[in-house]
């Protein structure tokens, strides 16, 4: 018999207020917007640790420190193929190829991210991926399974579940 053991977390303070635009894979985008996050994690593993999953009080840190480097920022995601980044004095500047769209920020107000693209789907992914770089870096150690839920607006979420491979 294998046995699963889970925990769940989400915080009241598990969140990001920032802005992006999507780029659709015809080059096109939406209009430049934002939203509040909400972010919810599940981590799963088959065998308990001084009896417990993950320890509650080292999992938040981790979480909360992901969604506070997120907050109040314009995300911009470097891989997207449609996009050109560079830096200009202290302003980033962004150009969507298609129509030729120019964006420049104050660059203390960007965080350029490496995802490809800037969707509820892509913001779990790269969360659930710096939880997982973070948990190796702090406690040498990666849960069997780690789900992380982005909400971009109540009842409307987007879920990455990543399982190490055996």
């Amino acid at each position: 018999m294998s046995l699963q053991f889970s925990i769940k977390v989400h915080k009241q303070y598990f969140n990001f207020a920032s802005s992006h635009f999507m780029m659709f894979e015809d080059g096109s985008r939406e209009p430049l917007h934002g939203h509040n996050y909400r972010v919810l994690v599940k981590c799963e593993t088959p065998e308990l640790n001084d009896d417990m999953v993950f320890d509650f009080l080292n999992i938040k840190p981790i979480v909360r420190q992901i969604c506070d480097s997120l907050d109040h920022k314009l995300i911009i995601p470097v891989l997207n193929k449609h996009l050109t980044i560079k830096e200009e004095g202290k302003n980033t500047v962004i150009l969507t190829k298609r129509d030729e769209s120019l964006f420049s920020i104050p660059t203390s107000d960007v965080l350029l991210l490496p995802i490809l693209n800037t969707s509820a789907e892509r913001f779990a992914m790269y969360i659930c991926e710096e939880i997982r770089r973070l948990v190796f870096e702090k406690y040498g150690f990666y849960f069997a399974t780690l789900e992380v839920e982005v909400e971009e607006t109540p009842g409307q979420a987007a879920v990455y579940l990543h399982r190490e491979k055996v």
